[in-house]
């Protein structure tokens, strides 16, 4: 009897390169249209959009500040949980994203490798597809980090939907009574509600300059690793040793970067209250 050879399988590997792209674009579609619904079905609360959210902030806020309380009251305490709640699945969705890109590029990683006798179109558009996953990385890690701050500081960050240029009413007043507690701040005659304010404003720096330090250390971390794999790389494959140590120098670049940002936020977490009033001037 004869065997009949089995039918051979076409290689996978584009379409799971396809997937991952799907996936990737599936998911930064979800980062934009979920985080709302997901908030609001997780708080009880939803807004008509942003004019529906800084409505609701600027009310709170007037009645926060005028209860001269550091405990929220209730309407401003709601708002807060719905912003951790927003921020909260904006970073878990990013994580995924930067997961799902970062297999990404490897696969195109792969595909350039094997393409150094496929000819310099396939090599150009692989190099082309790659920057563009590797730009998104960046950018994604980059999201992570603001909503991680977004998360674990939600009233500092639900600040910045205050309107903070108002002249007129009722949060014109608080505004320009908490502008003047905050020159000089710590002063004498300052209300326990600033007091709240400074000390989030100093959490919500210091956790951007915690998660900015992860991001430069492993981004310093690629960076040696692209080396070591550029060192390594043989004399036959010049163009991928080119990659990786462009790769290894972008990454050591970008280290670097984020570390001036850790700086920063140290500084200001350290002394948080002229940012604040920088803010609240409508400087930031």
């Amino acid at each position: 009897m004869h065997r009949h050879a089995a039918p051979s399988r076409p290689a996978d590997g584009p379409h799971r390169t396809l997937a991952l792209a799907a996936a990737a674009a599936a998911l930064l579609v979800a980062f934009v249209v979920a985080p709302g619904p997901l908030a609001a079905r997780g708080s009880g609360r939803s807004f008509a959009g942003q004019d529906g959210l800084v409505e609701a902030v600027r009310g709170a806020f007037v009645e926060f500040w005028g209860s001269g309380a550091r405990v929220l009251p209730p309407a401003l305490a709601d708002v807060v949980d719905y912003w951790f709640r927003y921020h909260l699945a904006k970073a878990d969705i990013a994580v995924v994203t930067t997961v799902v890109l970062l297999a990404l590029g490897r696969r195109l990683w792969t595909a350039f490798r094997a393409a150094e006798r496929l000819g310099a179109a396939r090599r150009a558009a692989l190099v082309g597809a790659g920057g563009l996953v590797a730009a998104l990385v960046v950018a994604s890690v980059a999201v992570v980090m603001a909503n991680v701050q977004g998360t674990l500081a939600p009233f500092a960050s639900l600040l910045s939907m205050l309107p903070v240029t108002e002249t007129d009413g009722a949060l014109a007043g608080a505004l320009g009574q908490a502008r003047e507690q905050l020159t000089g701040y710590p002063a004498a005659g300052r209300t326990p509600g600033l007091d709240v304010m400074v000390d989030d404003f100093a959490r919500y720096h210091l956790v951007l300059a915690l998660a900015g330090a992860v991001a430069a250390a492993a981004f310093a971390g690629a960076g040696a690793h692209l080396w070591r794999r550029a060192v390594r790389t043989g004399p036959a494959e010049r163009r991928a040793g080119r990659m990786l140590r462009v790769g290894a120098v972008g990454s050591a670049a970008l280290s670097l970067v984020v570390l001036v940002v850790v700086a920063a936020n140290v500084t200001t977490a350290a002394d948080p209250a002229p940012a604040l009033l920088a803010f609240f001037e409508g400087g930031l």
